[in-house]
This record gives structure tokens, C-alpha cells and sequence, in this order.
């Protein structure tokens, strides 16, 4: 039997790292949160003082860079704003392309979350999920957690952020955000985390189904 791969995407704020860190723990598999490390790339380029918009120096500073996805930083909304930028480089995505797919390959599974896993990373998973939420809501979501990290923000320009994100994300030429055909849309906007949790899990247990019995 195929290894559970699942698909977890969507924008920022969605609810998606919850649900897809749920996931993987409910099914026992590793769990990689891809957005963590198109922050980390983003975090030491600016520590380097790297132009985020040269795609060429982006590159050339991987080839030898080093850090940590547990680096605390790596949550801040500066973090969050040097991801979306470094993301839209074919380059960065290229270098760390291999890497993603090797994670999806574990034959234990894998669960995996970010903005092209079902369309790029893992075309051929098991179960694909799309969560979204309204931009209002997930403003408020990221600005109660900046908050709560202690950083000042005005819930104007969080929502401004999350605007400018998505459509960042979303117009890029390579690998633009946006839901694989065969991905199932979940809406989190009037979810509790236990009522995303467990569509989320029907979501799955439906597509392991249809892969079980596909007639």
C-alpha cells in the first residue's frame, strides 16, 4: 500500500499549519510546515543585508547558508514579509524544490503544508486539502498572535499584510498559490480548531477511501 501523503495549502493565517501539524499527528507521519523555510531563507538574507528582490543573490546566498527552523525569528512579521518576497524567485523555489520532494518521498508519509504542495511538491498525494478563510479573519488571527509575541501592529496594517501576501502568492509565475483542481476547500472562517480538525480528517479518510476502492 501507498504511503499517506497529504496536501495541506492555502494562504496566510488560513488555519493550515494547525490543521496540517493535527493531521500528522493523528496518523502518526513527519510534518513539515514548507513556510518555515522560505522564512528562514528570508530572515538570513536580511541579517545579510541580501536584496530580497534580486533573485541572483538569493541563490548565490544558498549555496552557502546555514540556520535554524527553530530559530525564534522565524515567527516575526518581518519573517513572514521577507518569505513571500524570496518566494516568488524561480531560483530560491528551484534550490529548495528537491528538498521538499525527498520529505513528501518518506515512505512512513508525510504530511506537508504551504502554498504549492498539492499543484507542485506532491501532485500524487493521497489527500489534498485547500484551507482558506475570509482576509478579516485571518487578519485577526495573525494580529492576536503578534500580540501575543509582543510585536505592535495596528489590525489596519495586518489586514494591508495579508492583502499584500496573497496577492503577491498568488500572481507569481512560478508556482502561484492557488488550490490544485483536485483539492478539497475547507473554510475555516467560523471554524473552531477542533470543528477544522475534524473535516479535515473526514477530508482524508474520504480521499484514502477513493484511493482504497477506486471504482
Amino acid at each position: 500500500m501507498k504511503p499517506l501523503v497529504i496536501a495541506v495549502d492555502g494562504p496566510a493565517a488560513s488555519g493550515k499549519g494547525t490543521v496540517a501539524s493535527g493531521l500528522a499527528e493523528h496518523y502518526g507521519v513527519p510534518y513539515l510546515d514548507t513556510g518555515l523555510i522560505y522564512r528562514l531563507v528570508g530572515l538570513i538574507a536580511l541579517r545579510r543585508g541580501v536584496d530580497l528582490d534580486d533573485g541572483g543573490a538569493l541563490h548565490a546566498m544558498l549555496g552557502a547558508w546555514e540556520g535554524s527552523l527553530a530559530d525564534p525569528e522565524i515567527r516575526l512579521r518581518k519573517a513572514g514579509e521577507a518569505a513571500s518576497r524570496v518566494a516568488v524567485h524561480p531560483q530560491v523555489r528551484s534550490y529548495l524544490l528537491d528538498w521538499q520532494r525527498d520529505f513528501a518521498a518518506d515512505p512512513k508519509g508525510a504530511v506537508l503544508d504551504g502554498r504549492d504542495i498539492g499543484t507542485v511538491i506532491a501532485p500524487d498525494a493521497t489527500a489534498k486539502l485547500y484551507v482558506t478563510a475570509t482576509p478579516e479573519v485571518r487578519a485577526e488571527r495573525r494580529w492576536k498572535q503578534m500580540k501575543a509575541q509582543g510585536e505592535a501592529a495596528s489590525l489596519e496594517d495586518v489586514l494591508e499584510d495579508i492583502r499584500r501576501r496573497d496577492a503577491r502568492d498568488g500572481g507569481r509565475e512560478t508556482a502561484p498559490m492557488t488550490p490544485a483542481p483536485d483539492a478539497v476547500l475547507l473554510d475555516t472562517s467560523e471554524m473552531t480548531i477542533e470543528q477544522a480538525a475534524d473535516a479535515a480528517r473526514r477530508i482524508v479518510e474520504a480521499a484514502r477511501a477513493r484511493r482504497d476502492d477506486p471504482r
